[in-house]
């Protein structure tokens, strides 16, 4: 009953900035964390950054200074600006937000995108 719908990503030189955003529609309650993780060919899946509903973000350390995690609540989306960008930040990034639905139980699910790719090259 939520689907989340990303967009952005590509192919961007060494140096170079992409975006990202990530909407979630549906049978939604409450949008509470959201995030953005990444996984690079025969590596697992890895936290990127997370955002709260109020606000407060978290960045694993080597995209900190780099990428900025910002979200809209009243559209349910989420964004990630990458500047500087290197040739191992290369990944499928994926979106992540944990919902609350309008229907009981009123509890927390975990939901996933589809992934897309970033690929920094030169």
């Amino acid at each position: 009953q939520v689907q989340l719908v990303e967009s952005g990503g590509g192919l961007v030189q060494p140096g170079g900035s992409l975006s990202l955003s990530c909407a979630a529609s549906g049978s939604i309650r409450r949008v509470n964390d959201m995030g953005w993780y990444r996984q690079a060919p025969g590596k697992q899946r890895e936290l990127v950054a997370t955002i709260t509903s109020g606000g407060s973000t978290n960045y694993r350390d080597s995209v900190k200074g780099r990428f900025t995690i910002s979200r809209d609540n009243a559209a349910n989306t989420v964004y990630l600006q990458m500047n500087s960008l290197k040739p191992e930040d290369t990944a499928v990034y994926y979106c992540n937000a944990h919902t609350v639905l309008v229907f009981p139980p009123f509890v927390e699910y975990e939901h996933w995108g589809q992934g897309t790719q970033v690929t920094v090259s030169s």
